[in-house]
């Protein structure tokens, strides 16, 4: 078993969080993980991209060649649709629904949205509201993780786990309100399914 990710967002959107969590949650069971990461100009508001592969056989390289992603799991729409190359002929892209404008030449939402509405295997998930729900809007990254989650090839319980794992350092209730955005996350995901 084997899955390449493209993990996409800008920064401060808390992409090496959700990274962090994949990469424990297949440390758990045993998998190798590589991960290579890429950080724009700025700490917050620049381009911020992840290659994450993980297998149960050995891996030689942490960079996802392209046509070979099987997920582009995106914290905004534009990136997503940067990324669509990466993809592999039967990819999905799961990506928040609210974009993050952070130039002036954003194309039109509609532009982007059509262009990701041609694939067959793809998500748009309202990961602001969703992560207010659960209690904080930090927490978008965890719906998004949850809405990528039927995606993966690792068990729901591990990504919890990895939360737990990721967060081990914060109070029981931001460990919580991320696992409670996960659920909503997973929850759109598998509603936008049927």
């Amino acid at each position: 078993m084997k899955q390449n990710l493209i993990l996409a967002g800008v920064g401060g959107q808390g992409l090496l969080a959700l990274a962090a969590v994949i990469g424990e949650a297949a440390r758990s069971l045993n998998m190798h993980v590589l991960q290579a990461e890429v950080h724009g100009m700025a700490q917050r508001g620049g381009v911020v991209q992840s290659h994450l592969r993980f297998s149960d056989q050995p891996i030689h390289s942490a960079l996802v060649k392209e046509g070979t992603a099987d997920l582009v799991l995106s914290l905004e729409p534009m990136e997503a649709l940067r990324y669509m190359p990466m993809l592999a002929p039967n990819g999905a892209i799961v990506t928040n629904a609210v974009p993050f404008k952070n130039i002036p030449n954003y194309p039109d939402d509609a532009v982007v949205e059509r262009q990701i509405r041609l694939l067959p295997n793809h998500r748009f998930i309202h990961a602001v509201e969703l992560a207010k729900t659960a209690g904080a809007l930090q927490a978008a990254n965890m719906v998004m993780l949850g809405a990528g989650a039927p995606f993966l090839l690792l068990p729901v319980e591990a990504l919890k786990s990895g939360i737990h794992t990721v967060f081990a350092g914060k109070s029981d209730a931001v460990i919580e309100t991320n696992l409670r955005a996960f659920q909503l996350g997973y929850e759109a995901s598998q509603a936008a399914a049927s």
